[in-house]
């Protein structure tokens, strides 16, 4: 009898993570460093992407994506981030926040209208919630749209929006955008090229992330055709519940492709590296700073790939568990990653191990997609709630 494998479910999942993880090994790789350190998105790479059927990765086949499931967007991202964490939030604000954001909750005309342009990738979008003055409490936000005849004008500025700009200043083709109106919080499919759209700033000298983009997006009196609103008027806040649940599924998936990248990392090194005439893998407190990475990683690993397994992504309901598993995953991506550098000792502080990218981007994923302060309210209110799901 076949053993079950919790991180390849069918061959189709293996033969995804194959495939991705070829690309990784010739393509990413080579290049991560250099973008990282010059803070420049490599598009032309990152719209190769498209030819392995990656930006509609949980799209139907019948809209021209791949109809893969949430467990298949956690092996992408994990794989891409074992690398190039950057490139990959690129890839996640694009088929996540945007593509399957909007598939999710567009009619069949603005899926015909747009699906096209960002699964091929002559489109790259990304999705707008975040205010200068507004993150985790999304109801604080400011920007609002008032409808006049056939349009929605746009005032408010977004914050930390990536793929916001592709280089200093070319914005990004497309972007979904949460905005207040009359009856509560609404979303709009906005186009870079509509009047009243601009970049305000790409936002330069991040602590990581760096081959990724973020910029500044202002909106005055920016014309969105009614027609571009997904859904009702004021019900955005069921699409909104819906995506942070695949958003921060994946975050977790990048932070375990972080922790994974850094745990090989410090065992090669440890078992080549000698002191004192013998390798430094035969020393306790190395041994110590190995072991509980790898089971750390190992245990938040497993607890990914289970919520992955569960997640419905037509359905919000799984919040306990997408909060919970990128809260466990995030803390434990960081903390190996500096077990990491402590073990290669002064060379972990330089670029040409890895790690210590590694070590600067994994803070992000403990603020972005939600604070570990958000998702600590969160599971303990659905916990005092549903006390049935704890066992």
């Amino acid at each position: 009898m076949p053993v079950f494998d919790l991180f390849n479910p069918s061959e189709e999942h293996a033969m995804l993570r194959r495939t991705v993880r070829e690309f990784v090994r010739d393509q990413v790789e080579p290049q991560a460093l250099v973008h990282d350190q010059q803070e420049r998105f490599n598009l032309p790479l990152f719209r190769q992407l498209a030819s392995l059927g990656l930006f509609g990765i949980t799209v139907p086949l019948e809209y021209g994506g791949a109809g893969m499931d949430a467990v298949a967007a956690v092996i992408v991202h994990e794989e891409l981030s074992a690398s190039d964490p950057g490139f990959c939030l690129a890839y996640l604000a694009h088929s996540m926040l945007f593509v399957n954001n909007f598939y999710r909750n567009a009619n069949d005309e603005q899926r015909r209208r747009y699906l096209p342009k960002v699964i091929s990738g002559d489109w790259i979008g990304g999705m707008c919630m975040t205010e200068p003055s507004a993150g985790t409490d999304v109801l604080g936000m400011k920007t609002f749209a008032v409808r006049r005849g056939d349009y929605y004008y746009l005032n408010g500025r977004k914050m930390f929006i990536t793929n916001g700009a592709l280089d200093d200043t070319t914005p990004g083709d497309i972007f979904l955008v949460y905005a207040k109106t009359e009856k509560g919080i609404s979303s709009f499919v906005v186009e870079s090229r509509f009047p009243g759209f601009s970049l305000g700033q790409r936002l330069h000298h991040k602590t990581g992330m760096r081959a990724s983009m973020t910029a500044e997006l202002v909106f005055e009196d920016c014309a969105v055709p009614v027609e571009n609103r997904l859904g009702e008027e004021g019900e955005s806040l069921l699409h909104m519940m819906r995506n942070l649940e695949i958003e921060r599924v994946t975050i977790a998936a990048m932070a375990t492709g972080i922790a994974g990248r850094c745990v090989e990392i410090m065992t090669r090194y440890a078992s080549e590296r000698t002191a004192y005439g013998q390798p430094i893998n035969s020393f306790g407190q190395i041994q110590r700073y190995i072991a509980d990475s790898y089971a750390q990683y190992m245990a938040a690993r497993t607890y990914l790939y289970h919520t992955a397994s569960k997640l419905d992504l037509d359905r919000p309901g799984q919040r306990i568990d997408s909060d919970g598993v990128k809260l466990v995953a995030t803390t434990m991506a960081k903390q190996v990653a500096d077990n990491a550098m402590q073990v290669l000792g002064g060379y972990g502080y330089f670029g040409e191990y890895v790690v210590e990218r590694l070590w600067r981007d994994a803070k992000l994923l403990e603020i972005g997609g939600g604070t570990l302060e958000a998702h600590q309210k969160n599971i303990t209110k659905d916990l005092t709630r549903r006390l049935d799901v704890i066992r």
